[in-house]
């Protein structure tokens, strides 16, 4: 397997405030890996640091082995669906991904068949104003799949799906993954990234674990959640009270 992606040394200040800090870990292609930590962990500095949005104070991190802005195409290399990323209300979903199509420099003959695999289809002619938390995550994760790109970022890609929704997302990305395809997924859901990912990182404004999920868990004797409560210093009797 090769490389996808890297940060290595990597880390962000502002002004007196360290949001990242020596952040170092690795992705190999074909994995679906698992970045959670607790709020103001890093998690969202780290991926606009990845993606270009910010530049890090320290160290780099590069995708593909170089950084994000000198790929060429990069929409058809990285697909990226970020939490909280607004739409315009008064737009049909279908011609939402029309004009992410022409932005990515991708043909417009790709909207159907992305509308169709994300379950979208029979709403693609609905204005958005209309479309629930949930339809916009799967409108935010077929703009990601538009350029049919080796690697997915995705940050909080559950939130408001229903059970069903959940379950749909997670096959996707498994079969995403099985064809070659790689996925950074941040998510707070840790009983759904348990059947979802290879590998888990870990941070708490720097990697405290990086590795697969067969090793954090032992096998499956311990479950993720008690393994990441007590990386992160929370004893198991509070995160269960």
């Amino acid at each position: 397997m090769t490389t996808a992606m890297e940060f290595c040394e990597f880390g962000k200040q502002y002004g007196r405030v360290v949001a990242v800090h020596d952040l170092s870990f690795t992705v190999r292609t074909g994995r679906v890996v698992g970045l959670i930590g607790p709020n103001g962990a890093g998690k969202s500095t780290s991926l606009r640091g990845l993606l270009g949005l910010i530049r890090p104070t320290t160290g780099y991190a590069t995708v593909f082995g170089q950084s994000y802005a000198r790929l060429d195409a990069p929409a058809q290399r990285i697909g990226v669906h970020m939490d909280g990323l607004g739409f315009e209300t008064g737009m049909t979903g279908r011609r939402h991904l029309e004009i992410c199509a022409v932005a990515a420099g991708v043909s417009r003959q790709r909207v159907e068949p992305v509308l169709e695999e994300v379950g979208l289809a029979d709403v693609a002619g609905r204005r958005l104003g209309k479309y629930s938390t949930g339809m916009k995550q799967r409108l935010g994760l077929a703009s990601a799949l538009l350029g049919e790109p080796e690697l997915l970022v995705l940050d909080e890609p559950a939130n408001g799906l229903d059970p069903e929704g959940i379950r749909w997302l997670r096959k996707l990305l498994r079969s995403y993954a099985e064809r070659g395809g790689t996925v950074l997924l941040s998510s707070h859901q840790l009983a759904e990234l348990a059947q979802t990912v290879d590998e888990v990182v870990i941070i708490n404004r720097s990697a405290v674990f990086s590795g697969s999920l067969d090793e954090l868990t032992d096998g499956g004797k311990e479950n993720l959640e008690d393994r990441y409560f007590d990386l992160v210093g929370v004893p198991r009797e509070a995160s269960d009270a």
